[in-house]
């Protein structure tokens, strides 16, 4: 009964066209009336509490960072850079997305960021080069995907933090399994595209090459000091956050000087409403994850699937499952926060690394942000590239359902996740 008061208040609210803050919010009041727990100080004083975490600072930093690298010229130099590369091959702008998309998940954290400045850069290019328009768009926001799991990454910090788990060691567990989604995109886009007739770039010489890795060299350093610093405890992932955006303003302001005053005064604007719209979302939750603790509505799940506690594979299966079903109608962070509280305790009475769980946790939520109708990337890459969304939609199935691929095969074979932490950190 506590468990359909809860989804049915949630769901309810969210069936009306209520925000999904003030959803959780209702949800969490309708969870007191049923408890006889109704106390509006106990409700403020938890709403506030929810915010008050220093290692959400990271949130606004990160944020910050990734709207200054986007304006500062950063990304658009990363973008050079991978052109540079890999460009002049058969189907080497598809080829090209997916590196750049690696290399500015490494800067920003936000898989939004990364597909906003991939559809505005290399869209327009790939169409011309005589790719089709909607498997070229369904690149770049499964491409976009990558954001939120290579470090730094803003979905690692909020579940961190929901599920008291390093975040430190989030980061470095990314690593790995952001690389292989990688590589299955290029080799999915090398089978989408092997008959398409093309009118590729010229191969760019050596000195060109060189002289793009020069201009990115700023760009590319700012990942090697995160990772380093992290790996060496110089800080903390909400310093590493403050780290990466002063490298970024300072890097766009006084080396490539493509930063005006009144560009900054925007970006803070833009960055400041992001932020306050995610630590509304995170504060409402926590109220709902202090009364789902409270319901006891952990255990009563913890019981549902006792069944499958002795089968570590078979019950990753089933979370995976549900919450790609969750995925399709909801957006990460929200996913993020109202799933972990409950399905924390099934992972820790199941023996699974808390850690394991949450990078496979945030590929499933980032693999979300690209599964219709929500699909919060391809609403962005629709909007970006001015196309319909079903076009967005049909050239992205290829690329998401070979990122579930490579999901799965980390569940069947934990060492690809735990092989590389240990060896990193």
């Amino acid at each position: 009964m506590t468990v359909f008061i809860f989804l049915g208040s949630l769901v309810g609210a969210m069936a009306l066209g209520i925000p999904i803050a003030y959803a959780l919010l209702a949800s969490g009041v309708a969870l007191m009336w049923h408890l006889d727990l109704f106390d509006a100080q106990i409700l403020a004083q938890n709403f506030i509490n929810g915010a008050d975490s220093f290692p959400l600072l990271a949130v606004p930093f990160f944020m910050l960072a990734g709207e200054i690298m986007n304006a500062g010229g950063l990304s658009q130099r990363i973008v050079n850079f991978a052109l540079a590369l890999v460009g002049h091959v058969k189907g080497g702008l598809g080829y090209v997305t997916i590196l750049a998309a690696c290399l500015l998940s490494a800067l920003s954290g936000s898989a939004v960021a990364d597909a906003a400045a991939l559809a505005a850069l290399l869209l327009p290019m790939m169409i011309k080069a005589g790719h089709k328009r909607e498997v070229s768009g369904g690149l770049i926001a499964a491409s976009g995907v990558i954001g939120p799991i290579i470090p730094p990454s803003i979905g690692f910090v909020i579940f961190g933090v929901a599920a008291n788990v390093s975040i430190t060691k989030l980061f470095i567990a990314g690593i790995v399994p952001g690389i292989m989604i990688g590589l299955g995109l290029a080799l999915t886009w090398w089978w989408v595209g092997r008959k398409e007739k093309l009118v590729l770039p010229e191969r760019k010489t050596r000195a060109e090459v060189w002289a793009a890795a020069r201009e990115a060299v700023w760009a590319l350093l700012l990942p090697v000091f995160i990772l380093v610093g992290l790996r060496m405890g110089v800080f903390t992932p909400t310093e590493a956050a403050v780290v990466a955006a002063v490298y970024a303003l300072f890097v766009s302001t006084v080396v490539y000087r493509e930063l005006t005053l009144s560009a900054l005064v925007r970006i803070f604007v833009t960055a400041a409403r992001t932020t306050a719209v995610v630590m509304f979302l995170v504060a409402a939750a926590m109220v709902s994850a202090w009364l789902i603790t409270v319901a006891n509505l952990p255990v009563q799940m913890v019981d549902l699937l006792r069944p499958l506690l002795d089968n570590q594979t078979l019950l990753l299966i089933a979370i995976m499952v549900l919450v790609m079903l969750v995925g399709t109608a909801m957006d990460m962070t929200p996913t993020i926060l109202i799933m972990t509280p409950v399905l924390m305790p099934l992972i820790k009475a199941a023996g699974i690394d808390p850690v394991y769980f949450g990078v496979l946790f945030i590929i499933n939520n980032s693999i979300g942000l690209v599964t219709p109708p929500v699909g919060t990337v391809l609403n962005v890459v629709a909007g970006v590239g001015r196309m319909k969304m079903d076009e967005v939609t049909r050239g992205v199935l290829p690329f998401m359902a070979a990122q579930f691929a490579v999901m799965f095969v980390m569940v069947l074979f934990p060492q690809t996740v735990l092989v590389p932490l240990r060896w990193f950190y």
